[in-house]
C-alpha cells in the first residue's frame, strides 16, 4: 500500500472495482488498495487465528467467549477497514450476522504489517480503531518476528508490551493462554 490513495472522494462502489488479488479499504473517503499478503503474513495470521479460534472463539483448548473473524470488513461512518483478524467479546456479539460487513466495532484487532500496510496499519488504520474504542490492537510483524500489543487508554494507544523471538507469551485481552511465538515464523 503507498502513501498515496488511489483516489479521494471515492464511493463503497469504487472500492468494490477493485480487482480481488488486492485488498481494498477507504479512510475518510480515500481508497487505497495493497497487493494480497506475501506468504509469511499469511502464515502468521493464519496460525495466530487458529490458535485464537481453538481457545477463545471455540473454546475447545480456552476459555470460549469470543467471535474471532479473518479479514471482516468495518464500516465505520466514511472509513471501510479490513483487519487481517479481528474479535469481538461474544456479551456485544453473540450471533454473526448475514450482511458482508460490521459496523460494531471489534473488542481487539491484529494487523499484520508488511512493507506495503506498516505505514497504513499505524497511522490511518490504528487512528480509527482508537475513535471507534477499540480496546485491543496487535501489530504482528511476521519478517522482524515481533508482536506489538497495544491497550487504548483516554483515546490514545499506549504500548502494553512488545514481543520479539520465539517464545511463549501472554498477551492481553488473550492472556488466558500462551502464545507460542516461534509457530508464526515458520
Amino acid at each position: 500500500m503507498s502513501g498515496k490513495p488511489l483516489k479521494t472522494g471515492a464511493t463503497y462502489d469504487d472500492l468494490r472495482d477493485v480487482p480481488d488479488d488486492y485488498v481494498a479499504e477507504m479512510f475518510d473517503g480515500e481508497l487505497y488498495a495493497s497487493p494480497r499478503p506475501a506468504l509469511p503474513h499469511t502464515r502468521a495470521a493464519s496460525v495466530l487465528g487458529a490458535d485464537l479460534i481453538g481457545a477463545f472463539d471455540r473454546g475447545r483448548t480456552g476459555p470460549g467467549g469470543w467471535v474471532i473473524l479473518y479479514e471482516p470488513e468495518l464500516h465505520f461512518g466514511n472509513d471501510v477497514l479490513v483487519p487481517d483478524i479481528a474479535g469481538w467479546r461474544r456479551s456485544r456479539l453473540p450471533e454473526v450476522p448475514a450482511e458482508a460487513y460490521l459496523t460494531l466495532a471489534p473488542d481487539w484487532v491484529c494487523e499484520v504489517v508488511s512493507p506495503f500496510t506498516e505505514t497504513i496499519d499505524r497511522t490511518k488504520k490504528l487512528g480509527i480503531y482508537a475513535r471507534e474504542r477499540v480496546p485491543h490492537a496487535w501489530l504482528l510483524d511476521p519478517l522482524r518476528r515481533v508482536l506489538e500489543v497495544l491497550s487504548l487508554e483516554s483515546g490514545t494507544w499506549a504500548s502494553a508490551a512488545t514481543h520479539e523471538g520465539r517464545g511463549k507469551v501472554r498477551a492481553m485481552p488473550f492472556d488466558a493462554m500462551e502464545l507460542e511465538l516461534g509457530a508464526l515464523w515458520i
